[in-house]
Formats: structure tokens, C-alpha cells, sequence
């Protein structure tokens, strides 16, 4: 049974603290140590074992307890350090995305993982969607014939209590360290990442077009252009400020048909389908890690850090481009009474589907307020 410790037990940390639960129940693994600078108590679906230690350094848990599977949940910015220090230590890691704020560190983390012969799973857990894979099978047959484009478009809502969450949301960094809390960085993360799973290339340039209509530093509605070294275009359309909910659609363009995924629900509509079909099931990224462990070569990690190394150059371009520009208010509807108060920009769900049906950026159509200037970054 693998001794398992989780490195930030609080915030996004229950998160993992609720899936570790059962595991721990049905014996699949023994949870050994919570690690976290704040006090660690008992929550809903998140008991403390008896025995399991409660520790406030990272490095007492390595020295003390030899976990063999760490779990790591600690701002972007600490992950490189801790992860290096786990792996060093013997411990397979799963390491909550991003896995690092910049492409240096990517590369460095890689070399001590190849030093240390260790596994390093990114916390991408839509990459464990059944649908995903049955996607990315048929795209790689050439099911789709020659892969040509991959849209992604995302309208969801979120109120003034989204950014007083913490004292890093909707912030592009704190204390002098990155954050980058924008929809693309973070509640589109995973579409982000599943469209760069599905085009298999590495990122050639970045076009970044964000905006965000509250006194934040980052992105509520953006639009991503991301063209691939194979000469694929992917095209990421979403907002924070949406109308009419949008949960994710995916589409996936070739020479010979289109496939859609709505990646969030894991419905499926390949080119001969009339209509999306649920195609249930995900397997979780801390299970899969385990069975790599018991049987490295015929159970592949799901998300390894290598295949996430697109995604860290998306986000440093991301990081490059500054603050985005506020959409003038008066294409802004402001609704709601605090701490829910929404902003909805009218016919932006319009805009975002046009966007991603042309492979093309908001500023590139006939929108009005969309009205700054797109960065670009060779990658």
C-alpha cells in the first residue's frame, strides 16, 4: 500500500482531500500526513485518519515520514522547490496545474525528474475523460482525416464574490510572485490544455486578445490563438461575463469531418453522430498514478509533466502580454446587489461562437468594444 501525504490541506486542498478520502477507506492507499501553514480540521467528505500526522513543513514530512506518493497543492509558484525536494526524496508526486509559471522551470523540474527517475502527474484530471480519449484515438487514425483546427468556446458567470474569494483572485501576482487568476489561466485551464492534447504539436506563436471589465489584472473574456508547429490553429473563445450558460464545447475540425467534445459534461458527437452522446466515466489522476506505480510500463501516467509543457508556454505567453484593458462600460450590463453582482457583456456569446467557428481573434471581428491589441508571442 503507498504511504500518501498532501502538501497544502486547505482551499483547493479538501479538493484532494475528498477524493483521497475513500481511497484511504478502501485501503488503496495509506494517507500518512497533511502538510499546511494553517490549522488542518476535519470537513465534509474530508475526515483526518487516526494516525495520519499534521505538519506545517514540507521538509519534516519528507525527513520524518517517507511518503511515497506526494500530493501537492501550494501556489504555482512553490512547485518547483517543493516538487523538487519530494522527488529528491524518493516520493512520486502529483502536482496540482499549473505545474510551474514559465517555461525555465518546466525544464528544470523536468531534469530532476529524469534524474530521480520519479513520476510527476499534472493535476489536468479532465485528461482522465473517457471522451477525451475515445477524441484523441479517432484524430490520431485519422478519423477526422488531416487535422486542421481546434475551437474552444466557454461562456460562464461569475459575481464580485469570485474575486474576494482570496487575496490573489482576479490578481496577476502577489508578494512579487506570479498568480495569472484569469479565465484562461485558471477556470479554462482544462479546455486550455485538452484543445493542446487534442492538436498533439508543440506551440509555435501565441495571440492573446483579453479584456476584463472589472478593476481586476486579468482576463474575464479573452480570446486565445494558438498556432501549433504542425500549422494547427487552435482558438480559445471564453468569458467570466457570459449570457446564456456555454459549458465548453471543443471542436475538432479535419479534411474529412468535425467532432465536437463538451468537455466539462464529457458528451461526444463524432462526424457520423446527429447529436452529443454521453460517454461516461474519468479516471482519477491519483488512482492512475497508483496503478503507474504498481505497473510502470503498462499503465502510462495520464497527464505527465512532459505532455503539460505546452500549456507552460501558453501560460508564459500569457504572463507576457500585461494587464488587459477594460471593455468600456457601456457595452457592460451591471446586475445583482453585493456581494453577487454580475457583469454580463451583451452578445458576447454571439461573439465568442463566431470567433470560434472563424479561427479568429475578437479584435479581428466586428465587435465594438473588442478594441485592443492583441499580443503575440513566438514560442
Amino acid at each position: 500500500m503507498s504511504r500518501v501525504a498532501l502538501i497544502g490541506a486547505n482551499g483547493h486542498g479538501l479538493w484532494h482531500r475528498r477524493r483521497i478520502a475513500p481511497l484511504h477507506e478502501a485501503g488503496r492507499l495509506d494517507l500518512v500526513a497533511l502538510v499546511d501553514v494553517k490549522e488542518v480540521a476535519p470537513a465534509e467528505g474530508a475526515p483526518i485518519p487516526d494516525g495520519t500526522a499534521i505538519l506545517t513543513d514540507h521538509r519534516e514530512l519528507l525527513s520524518a515520514y517517507s511518503p511515497d506518493v506526494v500530493v501537492i497543492c501550494t501556489p504555482p509558484h512553490t512547485h518547483l522547490p517543493i516538487a523538487s525536494d519530494c522527488l529528491r526524496a524518493g516520493a512520486d508526486v502529483l502536482l496540482e496545474k499549473p505545474p510551474v509559471v514559465d517555461v525555465a522551470d518546466h525544464h528544470a523540474l523536468a531534469d530532476v525528474v529524469a534524474e530521480t527517475g520519479r513520476a510527476c502527474q499534472v493535476g489536468f484530471q479532465a485528461l482522465g475523460s473517457v471522451a477525451l480519449a475515445r477524441l484523441r484515438a479517432a484524430v490520431a487514425a485519422g478519423g477526422l482525416g488531416m487535422l486542421t483546427s481546434v475551437s474552444v468556446v466557454g461562456s460562464w458567470q461569475r459575481s464580485d464574490a469570485y474575486y474576494a474569494r482570496s487575496p490573489w483572485a482576479g490578481r496577476r501576482s502577489m508578494g512579487g510572485n506570479p498568480v495569472l487568476d484569469g479565465a484562461l489561466a485558471n477556470p479554462f485551464a482544462h479546455a486550455v490544455m485538452q484543445a493542446l492534447a487534442i492538436a498533439g504539436s508543440s506551440p509555435a506563436s501565441v495571440e492573446l486578445d483579453a479584456y476584463r471589465t472589472r478593476p481586476i489584472e486579468v482576463d474575464d473574456t479573452a480570446t486565445l490563438r494558438v498556432t501549433l508547429s504542425s500549422g494547427v490553429r487552435i482558438l480559445v473563445a471564453v468569458t467570466l461575463c457570459g449570457e446564456e450558460f456555454i459549458p465548453g464545447m471543443v471542436t475538432v475540425t479535419g479534411t474529412d469531418g468535425t467532432a465536437k467534445l463538451e468537455y466539462p459534461t464529457d458528451r461526444l458527437a463524432m462526424p457520423a453522430d446527429a447529436d452529443l452522446r454521453d460517454v461516461p466515466g474519468r479516471v482519477g489522476l491519483l488512482e492512475n498514478l497508483l496503478d503507474h506505480r504498481a505497473d510502470p510500463t503498462g499503465v502510462p501516467l495520464l497527464a505527465p509533466l512532459a505532455d503539460t509543457l505546452p500549456f507552460t508556454a501558453v501560460l508564459e505567453a500569457i504572463r507576457a502580454a500585461g494587464t488587459p484593458p477594460l471593455v468600456d462600460p457601456a457595452f457592460v450590463t451591471v446586475t445583482g446587489e453585493a456581494p453577487e453582482i454580475h457583469h454580463t457583456i451583451p452578445g458576447i456569446n454571439d461573439a465568442l461562437l463566431r470567433a470560434g467557428r472563424d479561427v479568429s481573434l475578437l479584435s479581428e471581428l466586428d465587435v465594438p468594444w473588442a478594441t485592443g491589441k492583441a499580443a503575440t508571442t513566438s514560442v
